[in-house]
């Protein structure tokens, strides 16, 4: 789950994910399976194969694993789904904006399976270009700020090659192009930043403010039902919920 802030959400996302680590090991080996298939298994020449093996890596799964997808999506296994990329754009309760990414070796089942969500949800899934123009595609990092000030902080960002930051109480948010993915992270754990999450994702540009509980809770229960879905691998929001509402209605 991706909502405004990723700084103030990133504990409740990791939670979220503790609490899911099969299925998340699961979209991981896809993610990677599908890298490899589509750019082969060097990650020296598969820059989008190393962002895989990153996330995989960062939610600790073992090196084992991590292979066996590669060989997988490489050719190696000829069983190999052959996956493709979808986007999946829409609004949930309180008129917040909703961008799912999925990867699904049969669209017929994943399309029907997104739309129902969103019905049975209280949201309504939109055409493609409905909602996507409200978000900036970057390369995301959240680090822990440590003994770091503000002006520590930005000055780390932009050494790295990174864009901008978003700084928060313990936790801060670098932004940076998606082409310098690798560089900003290489010079994030150069510096001996506690790189908390690496993604390349959608942020959004402006943001909807829930004020309602009730609303709130129907939201994030709309993303949580998502996230289960096995084609889907990451959902994107531009809600603004209060930090106390994330802790209590996400246990």
């Amino acid at each position: 789950m991706a909502g405004h802030s990723h700084s103030a959400n990133i504990k409740h996302r990791k939670n979220a994910v503790d609490a899911k680590k099969g299925k998340l090991f699961s979209k991981l080996s896809k993610g990677m399976i599908s890298a490899a298939r589509e750019g082969g298994g060097e990650l020296e020449t598969n820059p989008k194969l190393r962002l895989a093996v990153e996330k995989a890596k960062a939610a600790n799964m073992t090196r084992d694993s991590i292979e066996r997808a590669i060989k997988k999506g490489s050719g190696a296994d000829a069983d190999a789904a052959d996956f493709e990329e979808q986007l999946y754009e829409g609004y949930a309760p309180g008129g917040v904006a909703i961008l799912v990414t999925c990867l699904t070796d049969n669209r017929n089942r994943t399309a029907p399976d997104i739309k129902h969500t969103f019905d049975k949800r209280g949201g309504n899934l939109g055409a493609p270009g409905s909602v996507a123009f409200m978000f900036d595609f970057r390369s995301i990092f959240v680090i822990a700020n440590g003994e770091r000030d503000e002006e520590a902080l930005m000055e780390l960002a932009l050494e790295c090659g990174a864009e901008d930051v978003e700084v928060g109480d313990e936790y801060s948010t670098v932004f940076a192009d998606p082409t310098d993915f690798m560089t900003v992270k290489e010079g994030l754990d150069a510096a001996g930043a506690n790189v908390e999450s690496a993604e390349i994702g959608y942020v959004p540009q402006n943001t909807v403010t829930i004020d309602d509980k009730g609303v709130a809770e129907k939201l994030l229960k709309l993303i949580e039902i998502l996230e289960d879905n096995d084609d889907v691998q990451d959902v994107y929001s531009n809600y603004d919920i209060p930090e106390e509402w994330l802790t209590e209605l996400q246990g």
